[in-house]
């Protein structure tokens, strides 16, 4: 299989709606600061100088730290994982995009958890009677495939077979990846369940498979973190949306179970 390239004069111009990071924490500051011109006129400079001032904090670094130190707090257990006669091992999606030739592709963060889960593939084979890579991602982007098919490629080449990957593309969340993935798995009996994922990510995964009752092991594929600086940099304020994405998540599962949602 190839990596899919767009044909630019195919292309549905709603899929460029996406909304990039730094334009999202822009928009919400901006819309902070308007709504208080209109209730506090008098409060508009200060107010104008502290949405600043935050936003700053945010591209510098000097705020995006912390919010990633507080969403990347480790769980036991991540840097080796427990094989088992019957292993699994979970490769959460996390986006796709499009690279200068217009080729859909996993983003960087995913190509850490392709080789980490390649890798652990490859050591349980050694010791296991059953592997099996379970990929799970759908396409809440909508572009032109999903997570999970265009990640396959990339398994493949990393010397997995196709026998032992199960695709599973059509969860649009987080939620919905620990949903689907635990329907997989009880349909066959693991006596190990690895779960890769990006540090930032893992917290909130955990949670989820949790509500599915299953307690997976931990591996962590990698970790962001912040350039502190002077100069405000796009990386960091991509840091600080992902950290506050994951952060608004769990807040919000923990409230959808205590109302009973979950």
């Amino acid at each position: 299989m190839q990596p899919l390239r767009r044909d630019s004069k195919l292309v549905d111009l709603s899929r460029k709606t996406y909304v990039t990071p730094f334009k999202l924490i822009l928009f919400t500051l901006l819309a902070l600061f308007f709504a208080a011109i209109v209730l506090w006129k008098r409060a508009r400079r200060p107010l104008a100088l502290c949405l600043a001032f935050l936003f700053w904090l945010l591209a510098a670094g000097w705020l995006t730290e912390p919010l990633l130190a507080l969403v990347q707090r480790p769980p036991q257990n991540t840097t080796a994982a427990n094989f088992a006669p019957r292993t699994a091992i979970i490769l959460l999606g996390g986006g796709t995009v499009y690279n200068a030739d217009d080729v859909l592709v996993p983003p960087r963060d995913v190509l850490r958890r392709i080789a980490v889960s390649a890798e652990n593939y490859a050591a349980c084979k050694r010791t296991a009677l059953i592997c099996q890579v379970i990929v799970s991602g759908g396409n809440p982007q909508q572009h032109d495939a999903t997570e999970a098919d265009t990640y396959l490629p990339y398994l493949l080449r990393e010397q997995v077979p196709r026998a032992d990957i199960v695709l599973e593309n059509s969860s649009l969340t987080t939620y919905e990846n620990a949903r689907n993935v635990s329907a997989i798995l009880g349909q066959s009996r693991y006596d190990a369940v690895i779960l890769v994922t990006s540090a930032y990510q893992m917290p909130r995964a955990l949670l989820d498979f949790h509500r599915f009752g299953l307690t997976p092991q931990p591996l962590i594929s990698s970790a962001r973190h912040a350039h502190l600086g002077v100069l405000p940099r796009y990386d960091n304020l991509v840091s600080a949306e992902i950290a506050l994405h994951e952060l608004i998540g769990i807040a919000q599962f923990h409230v959808y179970r205590a109302i009973g949602w979950f």
